[in-house]
C-alpha cells in the first residue's frame, strides 16, 4: 500500500530527506506533489532507520520543507514497453517528447534490469557492419559485445555516432531484425537537434528509439537515462527477438553526475573526486550487453566517453577499459590532419573480433589482413621517427615505402566521408590494395595460401 507524507526534513541540491518513513527500500519510486499543482518523481538512494534520502529527477527548485506531499509507491522505477517505441523520442527518464502522445502499453519493467545468470550467457558471435573501414576491418564490432569509443573534447564523436546509426546493419545477406537504441546524456540543444535532424534526413528514425537528457535537465536524470535505454533494448532483444545496438553518449556526463550526487550526499571521494563505487555503477550498465541462451536477439553496446584532457588513465576510461572488451580510440593528431574519423588503430582493439570474423562470417582473409595492416602501420611509426632524426632523404628504400603506405593508409583506409558507407568486401579489398604498395616479402603476417589468392 502506498503511504503519503506531508513535508520534508531537509533539502540539499537534488536530494531531499524524509523522516518517519516505514517500509521504504532502496531504489523505490517516490512521487511528489509540490504546492498542490506541480508533480515530480524521485527515487530513494539511501535508507537509514526511519530516514530516507531521495533523488528528485526534476530538481528541487520549487520545493520547500512545508509545501510538499511525498508518496512512496512501493515499487522501483518502471518504464512502459512496446515495439512502438522505435521511431519515437523520449526524455531522460522515458517520457515521450515528440508530440506523438503517450505509449499504450500495459507491460512495465524495472529500469534497473534483472540479474543475469552468467551461465545463461552465450558467447558473442557474428559481426555488426558499421560501414566504417577502421572499425569493420580492424576493430570489428561483434554482436553482444560492449566496445567503447574513447574520444576527447572537440573531436567528432557525435558525427561518428550519427554515422554509425545511419549505416549500421547485420550485413547484406542477413534477414534478421535490427534496431538501434540511442541515449544521449547531458548534451546541448544544438547537438540533440543535430542527431534528430540527421536521423530524419537519412530515413533511419523508424528503427531508432532515442532518449535525450539535455545539459539543462536536472543532473540526477543522467543517472537513470542509460538504465531506461537498456531496459528498452533488453525488451526489444529478448522479447521481440531483435538485434539491438545501444549507443550511449556521453558516459563522462553520467560519471560526473554520479560524482555530483555523491558529493551532495557527503560521501568520501575516491580518485579525482569520484565515488568509490564508480566501477560498480559502470559495470551495472556495461554488463547489460550480451546474448542469452534461448533468445534469438542480442544487445550490443557502443558507449562513447570523452577523456578529460585526453587522459586515457583518467578513472572513467580506465575503469571502462577493465569492464569492456576493447576500445576504439580517437586521436587529436589525426583530427588535426583533417582525417575523419580520426581513429588511431594502434591503441584500438576489439577483444572478441577473432570470434566473429573470417570464413562463414566476413571473409577467410579478414584476420590475416587485419594482422598485417596493424604490423605495417606500426612500422610506419618507426620510419617516421627515424625520418625526424636523419631526414627523409637518408631513409632506406623500404622505409620510404612504409612512409608512402602510412600516408595512403591514413587518407584512404582510416579516412572516409561522413556519407560513405563501405561494405565489408570494399573494406577488405581496400586493405589489400594498400598492402600492394609494399614488397610481397614484407607481408609476413599472412598465410601463404591467402597471400597467393589475394595479393
Amino acid at each position: 500500500m502506498a503511504i503519503e507524507y506531508l513535508g520534508l526534513s531537509s533539502i540539499n541540491g537534488p536530494l531531499v530527506a524524509l523522516e518517519g518513513v516505514q517500509d521504504a527500500f532502496y531504489d523505490e519510486l517516490v512521487e511528489f506533489v509540490v504546492g498542490d499543482t506541480e508533480h515530480k518523481i524521485g527515487r530513494i538512494v539511501e535508507v537509514y532507520e526511519d530516514k530516507a534520502v531521495i533523488q528528485v529527477f526534476e530538481g528541487t527548485g520549487s520545493m520547500s520543507l512545508k509545501n510538499t506531499h511525498t508518496r512512496l509507491t512501493g515499487h522501483p522505477m518502471e518504464i512502459a514497453l512496446s515495439p512502438e517505441m522505435l521511431g519515437r523520442t523520449f526524455d531522460g527518464i522515458g517520457r515521450p517528447i515528440d508530440d506523438l502522445g503517450q505509449l499504450t502499453s500495459t507491460l512495465k519493467r524495472d529500469v534497473n534490469g534483472l540479474p543475469l545468470n552468467p551461465v545463461k550467457r552465450e558467447y558473442p558471435r557474428n559481426y555488426i557492419n558499421t560501414g566504417i573501414s577502421a572499425i569493420d576491418g580492424l576493430t570489428t564490432l561483434i554482436r553482444g559485445q560492449k566496445l567503447p569509443i574513447f574520444s576527447g573534447n572537440g573531436l567528432p564523436h557525435d558525427q561518428l555516432a550519427a554515422q554509425i546509426v545511419k549505416q549500421a546493419s547485420l550485413g547484406e545477406d542477413s534477414d534478421e531484425q535490427f534496431a538501434i537504441v540511442f541515449a544521449a546524456m547531458g548534451v546541448k540543444h544544438d547537438v540533440a537537434d543535430f542527431f534528430r535532424r540527421t536521423f530524419e534526413e537519412n530515413g533511419v528514425s523508424d528503427h531508432v528509439a532515442m532518449f535525450l537528457n539535455m545539459a539543462n535537465d536536472p543532473v540526477v536524470e543522467r543517472l537513470i537515462t542509460p538504465k531506461v535505454a537498456l531496459t528498452v533494448a533488453e525488451y526489444l532483444a529478448f522479447d521481440q527477438n531483435m538485434h539491438i545496438l545501444v549507443i550511449l553518449t556521453d558516459m563522462t556526463s553520467f560519471a560526473e553526475a554520479l560524482r555530483e550526487v555523491s558529493s551532495s550526499k557527503g560521501e568520501i571521494p575516491s580518485r579525482k573526486g569520484f565515488p568509490g563505487y564508480l566501477y560498480s555503477e559502470l559495470a551495472s550498465i556495461y554488463e547489460r550487453a550480451g546474448i542469452i541462451q534461448g533468445a534469438k536477439g542480442s544487445v550490443t553496446q557502443l558507449p562513447i566517453l570523452t577523456m578529460p584532457n585526453d587522459d586515457i588513465t583518467h578513472p572513467i576510461p580506465d575503469l571502462t577499459g577493465y569492464i569492456t572488451e576493447g576500445q576504439i580510440v580517437l586521436e587529436r593528431g589525426l583530427h588535426g590532419q583533417s582525417i575523419y574519423p580520426p581513429i588511431n588503430i594502434l591503441p584500438s582493439l576489439s577483444r572478441l573480433m577473432k570470434d566473429g570474423i573470417g570464413e562463414g562470417y566476413t571473409r577467410e582473409d579478414h584476420q590475416d589482413l587485419a594482422n598485417q595492416l596493424f604490423s605495417a602501420y606500426a612500422k610506419v611509426g618507426d620510419a617516421r621517427n627515424l625520418a625526424s632524426v636523419i631526414g627523409e632523404d637518408e631513409l632506406s628504400p623500404i622505409d620510404k615505402k612504409y612512409l608512402e603506405f602510412g600516408t595512403a593508409f591514413e587518407e584512404k583506409y582510416i579516412g572516409q566521408g561522413q556519407q560513405e558507407n563501405r561494405s565489408i568486401e570494399e573494406t577488405l579489398n581496400l586493405g589489400w590494395e594498400l598492402l600492394r604498395l609494399l614488397p610481397k616479402e614484407e607481408l609476413d603476417r599472412v598465410d601463404t595460401k591467402i597471400l597467393d589468392k589475394y595479393f
